[in-house]
């Protein structure tokens, strides 16, 4: 057994874990490689029945095309139950409100749409594909994050979490938060895909995109985006190392087409894939502080 079966292992015993413990779980899923891998494993899990929970997406309206196809593509291949809560219906009826402004996005928005969604199916748990070396609030975040009756996580009221044990009681209005690949690195979760054939939306891989240079970063040109005349759009061959909204995921200069090539780049990256998203760069403590208000 290699450090991938290992890892595999793991996470197919936490999903079972989920299953068993809780009444009504959900997956958590962007698109994303990480929630492509989760559902991956999931299939590994509970194949040849059905997944003992829904998928959820929280579609903000602001996702790159390549995503949304990948995704519906991917439901009619597996053929499982998928539930879409819709950041714009929580926009037109008061709930969120649509920032202003330059950099403006609807990442924030996402917790409001994901809370209702949380509250309106009742889920007492919901997977998710956060990674302990994506960033600092995430690598001190239990693999069963509980999260109070108003969906906020306290980092001071973490559970111990010894050997295999994971603690899933709740109180009624409470729910937790699983994270099956958070052992796992980026350049595992790249491993595993390349060993079990996983296919990915386009966006993973280089390819030409017009962009403009925000903070350093490059920024896919989209009508999402509010522009001006500062704005210069360049034709550049990029990739995406995570996948977000538009407006706050960031691209990398790129010429890794292929799965050995993208493995390769990230060997010799010393910046972490969330450096390419703008969301984390608006204090120190970014993520942090939404996961305290409810973020995922």
């Amino acid at each position: 057994m290699d450090y991938l079966d290992e890892l595999e292992a793991e996470a197919i015993y936490i999903l079972r874990e989920v299953a068993g413990q809780f009444e009504k779980p959900a997956l958590l899923f962007s698109g994303g490689k990480d929630s492509i891998t989760i559902v991956h494993l999931a299939l590994k899990a509970f194949r040849p029945g059905k997944f003992p929970f829904p998928l959820v997406h929280i579609d903000t309206g602001h996702n790159f095309e390549e995503t949304i196809i990948y995704r519906d593509q991917m439901i009619e291949r597996i053929g499982e139950k998928l539930i879409v809560g819709y950041v714009q219906e929580d926009i037109d009826a008061g709930r969120a409100v649509e920032q202003k402004g330059k950099n403006a996005s609807r990442n924030q928005l996402q917790t409001v749409t994901l809370l209702n969604t949380i509250n309106k199916h009742q889920f007492d748990a919901c997977i998710g594909g956060a990674r302990r070396d994506e960033e600092k609030a995430r690598a001190k975040e239990r693999i069963f994050s509980v999260r109070d009756e108003f969906g906020q996580w306290d980092p001071k009221r973490q559970r111990p979490e010894l050997w295999n044990l994971y603690n899933g009681k709740i109180h009624k209005g409470e729910n937790v938060r699983v994270f099956p690949i958070s052992n796992w690195t980026e350049l595992d979760v790249w491993n595993y895909i390349r060993r079990e054939n996983i296919p990915l939306p386009t966006i993973y891989f280089a390819h030409e995109r017009d962009v403009i240079t925000r903070g350093g970063q490059y920024m896919a040109a989209s009508p999402f985006l509010n522009m001006d005349d500062e704005d210069v759009v360049e034709r550049k061959n990029v990739r995406f190392r995570t996948v977000g909204d538009m407006t706050c995921t960031a691209a990398v200069e790129s010429y890794a087409f292929l799965i050995d090539d993208i493995i390769e780049e990230i060997s010799a990256s010393r910046v972490s894939e969330r450096g390419a998203r703008m969301d984390d760069k608006v204090s120190e403590a970014a993520m942090e502080d939404r996961k305290k208000g409810g973020y995922f």
